[in-house]
């Protein structure tokens, strides 16, 4: 017999209970629906992905959020929308997360070589130069931003403020600095704190 002959043959009443008895912690019924309700999981995520691999990594996220939110599902209620409404936003997240890595992972044939130092003097004013003719709380801002890496709700709460006001001064902190880099290259930055 298939694994999903079962779940076939399962009436709705029959999944209802199960679910009824796996959110009162029966381990029994817990695995009864596994077993019922994961080859249609797995061919709902294998039709969108042409990957087991993907597939199975889904299947077994979706039990686990399935796990983790089974006290949201109201008995009387029909359980194959409930699961499949959780198994379309592993689906969607899944998604998401390869379109993210796809866009910022490239194939390459041949690894770029290294830039060549260049001994020569720059016309352009170095970073410390530029970001010290900036204001502190600009300054302070792009630095945590931009040097440290850390993200705009890590530099609200360091600096005790709000997310906002920390995208606000990076955007000032940026157009002051792409004007101090469309001046002339033997111009000196303006000095800490004295507006353009």
């Amino acid at each position: 017999m298939q694994p999903d002959a079962g779940a076939s043959t399962s009436s709705s009443t029959d999944l209802d209970q199960l679910m009824r008895r796996y959110q009162q912690a029966d381990s029994a019924a817990a695995a009864a629906l596994v077993e019922l309700l994961s080859p249609k999981l797995y061919r709902f995520f294998a039709s969108q992905m042409g990957s087991r691999a993907d597939a199975d990594d889904m299947l077994q996220d979706v039990w686990l959020r399935i796990h983790r939110v089974r006290h949201t599902h109201r008995p009387g209620e029909p359980l194959l929308p409930w699961v499949y409404a959780i198994a379309r936003r592993v689906r969607v997240d899944n998604y998401r997360k390869r379109r993210r890595i796809s866009l910022r992972e490239m194939a390459v044939d041949v690894l770029p070589e290294a830039p060549q130092r260049n001994d020569e003097t720059s016309d352009l004013p170095s970073f410390e130069e530029l970001v010290a003719a900036l204001p502190e709380s600009q300054s302070a801002v792009l630095t945590m931003l931009k040097v440290n890496g850390l993200s705009i709700e890590e530099v609200a709460r360091a600096t005790s403020s709000t997310a906002g006001a920390v995208k606000q001064k990076a955007h000032r902190g940026y157009e002051r600095l792409r004007k101090l880099l469309e001046r002339a290259p033997t111009e000196q930055p303006a000095r800490r704190g004295v507006a353009s």
